[in-house]
């Protein structure tokens, strides 16, 4: 009787153990889904920062260039 009393309360040490390691990975899987959401939707929703416009002055072989005169929307820009 005494080894049938202790086989229970191994066995049901073992299914305790059992539900702890269950509840402690799904919680973990749960937290890990929600941190990878989040990031994920930071990652989207950062807007690109603008690229600056590279601008060279040089004369032409053949001559002067004519004047040209344009706005990038941050103001107007004048290429002699």
């Amino acid at each position: 009787m005494q080894n049938l009393r202790s086989f229970v309360l191994a066995a049901g040490a073992l299914v305790i153990f059992a539900v702890a390691a269950a509840f402690t990975l799904s919680l973990t899987l749960i937290v890990g889904a929600v941190l990878t959401v989040s990031l994920v939707a930071k990652m989207l929703s950062m807007r690109p920062k603008p690229v600056p416009v590279r601008a060279r002055s040089g004369k032409r072989e053949g001559g002067e260039r004519p004047m040209r005169v344009w706005n990038d929307g941050r103001g107007t820009i004048i290429d002699l």
